[in-house]
Protein backbone atom coordinates (compact mmCIF):
# COMPACT_ATOMS: atom_id res chain seq x y z
CA UNK A 1 0.00 0.00 0.00
CA UNK A 2 1.38 3.37 -0.98
CA UNK A 3 1.91 6.20 1.50
CA UNK A 4 -0.89 8.15 -0.18
CA UNK A 5 -3.29 5.25 0.34
CA UNK A 6 -2.23 4.97 3.98
CA UNK A 7 -2.80 8.69 4.53
CA UNK A 8 -6.19 8.49 2.84
CA UNK A 9 -7.25 5.54 4.98
CA UNK A 10 -5.96 7.27 8.13
CA UNK A 11 -8.00 10.36 7.35
CA UNK A 12 -11.12 8.33 6.55
CA UNK A 13 -10.74 6.24 9.73
CA UNK A 14 -10.49 9.35 11.88
CA UNK A 15 -13.79 10.64 10.47
CA UNK A 16 -15.76 7.37 10.05
CA UNK A 17 -18.67 6.02 12.04
CA UNK A 18 -18.99 2.32 12.95
CA UNK A 19 -20.43 1.15 9.65
CA UNK A 20 -17.93 3.30 7.77
CA UNK A 21 -15.07 1.57 9.58
CA UNK A 22 -16.34 -1.80 8.39
CA UNK A 23 -16.41 -0.55 4.79
CA UNK A 24 -12.85 0.73 5.18
CA UNK A 25 -11.73 -2.69 6.42
CA UNK A 26 -13.25 -4.32 3.35
CA UNK A 27 -11.53 -1.80 1.07
CA UNK A 28 -8.19 -2.36 2.79
CA UNK A 29 -8.68 -6.11 2.44
CA UNK A 30 -9.31 -5.68 -1.27
CA UNK A 31 -6.17 -3.54 -1.68
CA UNK A 32 -4.02 -6.08 0.15
CA UNK A 33 -5.38 -8.94 -1.98
CA UNK A 34 -4.59 -6.95 -5.14
CA UNK A 35 -1.04 -6.43 -3.83
CA UNK A 36 -0.81 -10.16 -3.12
CA UNK A 37 -1.83 -10.92 -6.72
CA UNK A 38 0.88 -8.65 -8.06
CA UNK A 39 3.45 -10.18 -5.72
CA UNK A 40 2.39 -13.70 -6.69
CA UNK A 41 2.70 -12.94 -10.39
CA UNK A 42 6.11 -11.33 -9.82
CA UNK A 43 7.29 -14.31 -7.75
CA UNK A 44 8.06 -12.10 -4.74
CA UNK A 45 7.41 -14.44 -1.81
CA UNK A 46 8.21 -11.91 0.90
CA UNK A 47 5.82 -9.31 -0.48
CA UNK A 48 3.17 -12.01 -0.97
CA UNK A 49 3.48 -13.12 2.64
CA UNK A 50 3.30 -9.53 3.90
CA UNK A 51 0.23 -8.69 1.81
CA UNK A 52 -1.56 -11.89 2.84
CA UNK A 53 -0.75 -11.26 6.51
CA UNK A 54 -2.28 -7.80 6.26
CA UNK A 55 -5.34 -9.15 4.44
CA UNK A 56 -5.76 -11.78 7.18
CA UNK A 57 -5.46 -8.98 9.74
CA UNK A 58 -8.41 -7.23 8.10
CA UNK A 59 -10.42 -10.45 8.21
CA UNK A 60 -9.51 -10.89 11.89
CA UNK A 61 -10.75 -7.38 12.66
CA UNK A 62 -14.00 -8.10 10.84
CA UNK A 63 -14.45 -11.33 12.82
CA UNK A 64 -13.77 -9.57 16.11
CA UNK A 65 -16.30 -6.85 15.31
CA UNK A 66 -19.16 -9.35 15.03
CA UNK A 67 -21.86 -9.44 17.69
CA UNK A 68 -22.45 -13.17 18.30
CA UNK A 69 -25.90 -12.61 19.78
CA UNK A 70 -27.27 -12.01 16.26
CA UNK A 71 -27.89 -14.90 13.88
CA UNK A 72 -26.41 -13.07 10.90
CA UNK A 73 -23.12 -12.79 12.79
CA UNK A 74 -22.76 -16.58 12.76
CA UNK A 75 -23.26 -16.62 8.98
CA UNK A 76 -20.72 -13.83 8.51
CA UNK A 77 -18.27 -15.66 10.76
CA UNK A 78 -18.46 -18.73 8.53
CA UNK A 79 -17.81 -16.59 5.46
CA UNK A 80 -14.86 -14.87 7.12
CA UNK A 81 -13.39 -18.21 8.17
CA UNK A 82 -13.69 -19.45 4.59
CA UNK A 83 -11.91 -16.33 3.32
CA UNK A 84 -9.20 -16.74 5.95
CA UNK A 85 -8.64 -20.36 4.85
CA UNK A 86 -8.47 -19.28 1.21
CA UNK A 87 -5.76 -16.76 2.07
CA UNK A 88 -3.79 -19.48 3.85
CA UNK A 89 -4.18 -21.82 0.87
CA UNK A 90 -2.90 -19.10 -1.43
CA UNK A 91 0.19 -18.66 0.70
CA UNK A 92 0.85 -22.39 0.82
CA UNK A 93 0.01 -23.32 -2.78
CA UNK A 94 1.02 -20.06 -4.49
CA UNK A 95 -2.17 -20.14 -6.57
CA UNK A 96 -4.18 -16.98 -7.22
CA UNK A 97 -7.45 -18.90 -7.62
CA UNK A 98 -7.71 -18.73 -3.83
CA UNK A 99 -7.44 -14.95 -3.95
CA UNK A 100 -10.26 -14.87 -6.50
CA UNK A 101 -12.38 -17.08 -4.23
CA UNK A 102 -11.78 -14.71 -1.32
CA UNK A 103 -12.71 -11.67 -3.41
CA UNK A 104 -15.90 -13.38 -4.64
CA UNK A 105 -17.06 -13.44 -1.03
CA UNK A 106 -15.73 -10.12 0.23
CA UNK A 107 -16.57 -7.73 -2.63
CA UNK A 108 -20.36 -8.28 -2.43
CA UNK A 109 -20.19 -7.94 1.35
CA UNK A 110 -18.28 -4.65 0.94
CA UNK A 111 -20.89 -3.35 -1.45
CA UNK A 112 -23.68 -4.30 0.95
CA UNK A 113 -21.98 -2.59 3.88
CA UNK A 114 -21.31 0.48 1.72
CA UNK A 115 -25.05 0.72 1.01
CA UNK A 116 -25.85 0.42 4.71
CA UNK A 117 -23.12 2.90 5.61
CA UNK A 118 -24.55 5.50 3.21
CA UNK A 119 -27.77 5.49 5.24
CA UNK A 120 -25.98 5.56 8.61
CA UNK A 121 -25.97 9.06 10.06
CA UNK A 122 -24.43 8.15 13.42
CA UNK A 123 -21.52 10.28 14.64
CA UNK A 124 -17.88 9.46 14.01
CA UNK A 125 -16.26 6.93 16.32
CA UNK A 126 -13.31 9.25 16.98
CA UNK A 127 -14.08 12.61 18.39
CA UNK A 128 -11.76 15.56 18.96
CA UNK A 129 -9.81 14.68 15.81
CA UNK A 130 -8.15 17.40 13.78
CA UNK A 131 -9.97 18.70 10.76
CA UNK A 132 -8.04 18.26 7.53
CA UNK A 133 -8.84 20.58 4.66
CA UNK A 134 -7.31 19.93 1.25
CA UNK A 135 -7.50 22.17 -1.77
CA UNK A 136 -5.59 23.77 -4.58
CA UNK A 137 -3.30 26.59 -3.55
CA UNK A 138 -2.28 29.66 -5.53
CA UNK A 139 0.86 27.82 -6.62
CA UNK A 140 1.18 25.73 -9.72
CA UNK A 141 -1.45 23.03 -9.17
CA UNK A 142 -0.05 22.19 -5.75
CA UNK A 143 -2.26 20.34 -3.33
CA UNK A 144 -1.68 21.32 0.28
CA UNK A 145 -3.20 19.97 3.43
CA UNK A 146 -3.72 22.27 6.35
CA UNK A 147 -4.77 21.38 9.86
CA UNK A 148 -7.45 23.40 11.58
CA UNK A 149 -7.61 23.97 15.35
CA UNK A 150 -3.88 23.63 15.98
CA UNK A 151 -4.13 25.05 19.47
CA UNK A 152 -7.00 22.86 20.67
CA UNK A 153 -6.67 19.67 22.62
CA UNK A 154 -5.86 17.11 19.98
CA UNK A 155 -6.22 13.77 21.77
CA UNK A 156 -8.52 11.26 20.14
CA UNK A 157 -11.56 10.09 22.06
CA UNK A 158 -12.88 6.73 20.95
Amino acid sequence: MTNEQKQSYTLRISQANKSGLVVILYEMFEDYVKEAKVSLQAGDRQALKLSLNKARGCVNELMESLHPEYEVAQNLLQLYLYVYRELLKCEMRKDDVHLENALKVMVPLKETYATVSADDDSPAVMSNAQTVVAGLTYGRNDLNESMADQGASRGFYV
